[in-house]
């Protein structure tokens, strides 16, 4: 798989004209070396490659990056312009999201002959399509997460703070082999659920409140992500309303996730529903979006998006409803796209459970 990774990423290089290009976003390291580390850089021309590393890492590179000569460098600056004028690079490639401009400056200064190539979109692309391998580690991290929520659901209760519930949510997830947290958990009780990212804080959870919990794990350096809201009592007549809009919202999300349709219509499926129930000013952000190495990846699904579905892209579907004084709704899965459809990797059911 990484063969044929790195295969692609030299298509790129090929179509674009370069020479070289130098990765140093960890995420696109990661993909494209197997190195779980936090300090390198991939240098990859048409016809070879080297990771540098310090040498904190160098024990470690050796034994997972399989595909490249390692290099333990001195000075990363100084060895990363070294390779790059033995390969005789002149059009060189770099990650315009993810490099400093007084680094940008550095390496310009010290290779005045050469052309340095901001490389954007032609990267996202790379990881958008989930391969055999990716397939497997999502879904046990979205299995982890789901299962570890479904253990700790009963114990939520009146009394119990939003930082508690999200401190007992990540113990069950790490007791079920979670390395870490994806994200800070989102815990938004009552009138706090009209923040989409209302992170778990001190307030206690009151009977008669809806709660969105928006969770997720890291597991063999992949995540998963999915978005509850339950009822704690009873709820009243506006809180199933608005739920149950959200709730038919993302099934109808759900039932057009296939292979060719445009990102837009996709997006449009959920929110063109909520606009004619009259929530449309309180949906503000977009349906979706890719995950994988990274939380957030391509595609975003939203109705200013470009292009369309493709079979293996993994996304989110989380459309929500949120409103100031009086709180919110989101209901969030995660699917892989299927030949013909759409396979649920997230495991919890989506029917408003009241505790």
């Amino acid at each position: 798989m990484l063969k044929n990774r790195v295969a692609a990423a030299r298509g790129y290089l090929d179509n674009l004209c370069l020479d070289a290009a130098f990765f140093l976003n960890p995420g696109n390291i990661r993909y494209l070396t197997g190195f779980t580390g936090s300090e390198g850089v991939l240098l990859l021309s048409v016809s070879e490659g080297s990771f540098l590393t310090d040498s904190r890492y160098s024990i470690q590179a050796k034994q997972e990056v399989t595909e490249f000569k390692t290099v333990e460098y001195r000075e990363k600056l100084a060895d990363i312009v070294s390779l790059l004028i033995e390969i005789g690079a002149v059009r060189i490639g770099f990650e315009a999201e993810h490099m400093t401009v007084a680094f940008y400056k550095a390496i310009s200064d010290r290779l005045p002959s050469c052309e340095l190539v901001p490389l954007g979109a032609e990267l996202d692309t790379l990881r958008m399509i989930k391969d055999a391998g990716e397939m497997q580690l999502l879904g046990k991290a979205a299995e982890i997460a789901s299962r570890a929520f479904l253990e700790i659901v009963d114990s939520i209760r009146p009394g119990l703070s939003e930082s508690e519930l999200a401190l007992d949510l990540e113990v069950a997830m790490r007791k079920s082999g979670a390395e870490d947290k994806a994200f800070e958990f989102i815990v938004a009780s009552g009138v706090r659920g009209a923040l989409p990212h209302g992170k778990a804080g001190g307030k206690r959870i009151l009977s008669g409140e809806l709660v969105t919990i928006d969770y997720g794990v890291l597991c063999n350096g992949y995540n998963s992500d999915e978005t509850v809201t339950l009822a704690v009592g009873r709820p009243d007549s506006r809180q199933r309303e608005v739920y149950q809009i959200v709730k038919d919202a993302h099934a109808f999300a759900l039932e057009g996730v296939k292979p060719g349709i445009s990102f837009r219509e996709l997006d449009g499926k959920a929110r063109n529903y909520i606009e004619k129930k009259g929530y449309g000013n309180y949906f503000g952000h977009s349906l979706g979006h890719g995950l994988g190495i990274d939380i957030h990846e391509k595609p975003v699904v939203s109705s200013r998006s470009e292009g369309l579905v493709e079979e293996g892209m993994v996304f989110t579907i989380e459309p929500g409803i949120y409103l100031p004084g009086w709180g919110g709704v989101r209901i969030e899965d995660t699917v892989c796209v299927t030949v013909d459809g759409y396979r649920l990797l997230t495991k919890v059911p989506k029917d408003l459970r009241v505790l």
